[in-house]
């Protein structure tokens, strides 16, 4: 599992990549550190690269979706494959964190602001 973490004007743009199955609870901590230590107000994060997903991965999203909701801010899950579009489904996270197809749509997404918080789900 790869996260990499890169502000640009007023977008924290997180990268994932590899399987979200079993994690280091201390490096997921540490990325979610490192995501609120931008003081973005608009977090888009990008699992294009990611191939499956399990509680730590389902953790660290919401747990990010919701410091970012708390502090006023807005958030954007791009690029999901199928498998990890299913876990999210399951589990009834795809009902509350905003899911668009890939980059240029989420970055619509999250400088909409008629949208608010919530973008329509991917199809």
């Amino acid at each position: 599992m790869l996260i990499e973490v890169k502000p640009k004007d007023e977008i924290c743009f997180v990268r994932c990549e590899g399987r979200f199955v079993t994690a280091d609870h201390e490096y997921l901590y540490a990325k979610k550190d490192e995501i609120r230590g931008t003081n973005c107000k608009k977090v888009l994060v990008d699992f294009s690269q990611v191939s499956d997903i399990g509680s730590a991965g389902v953790g660290f999203l919401v747990g990010i979706y919701t410091s970012t909701k708390n502090s006023g801010g807005r958030f954007v899950l791009v690029g999901l494959r199928p498998r990890v579009r299913e876990v999210l489904d399951i589990t009834r996270v795809s009902r509350v964190i905003p899911l668009v197809a890939d980059i240029a749509s989420g970055l619509a997404t999250l400088c909409n602001e008629g949208l608010a918080a919530g973008a329509r789900k991917q199809g």
